[in-house]
């Protein structure tokens, strides 16, 4: 490979991992919603994974039933995290074009695993 095409490459892949660093903040500025019990639980997750609110309606604090309220928080919790990925690997993808980037699997550390 010449010295020029090698520069062209990592110009390339400079830039990429621009757009990628500059797609991971925009995602955190995004958010994604899910529900559990038919809409009870509301938990909003960021871009970043963060939980932002978690939203529970007065039908469903049971305080002989706290383990299903538990159950509900959990599992809306889970998916407004999970959404909160797919989010973000779906950005990513556009930008690689769906190249599996090494290193990207976790996309860049960005939810702590």
């Amino acid at each position: 490979m010449s010295k020029k095409m090698l520069g062209d490459l990592m110009r390339q892949a400079q830039k990429l991992q621009e757009e990628m660093m500059k797609a991971q903040e925009e995602a955190k500025k995004k958010t994604v919603e899910a529900t559990a019990g038919g809409g009870m639980v509301t938990v909003v997750a960021s871009g970043s994974g963060a939980i932002v609110s978690i939203k529970i309606e007065k039908d469903v604090v049971n305080p002989d039933d706290v383990e299903m309220l538990q159950d509900l928080i959990l599992a809306a919790s889970n998916e407004a995290i999970r959404r909160a990925q797919e989010l973000v690997s779906s950005d990513m993808s556009k930008l690689t074009g769906g190249l599996n980037m090494p290193g990207m699997g976790d996309l860049g550390g960005m939810f702590g695993r």
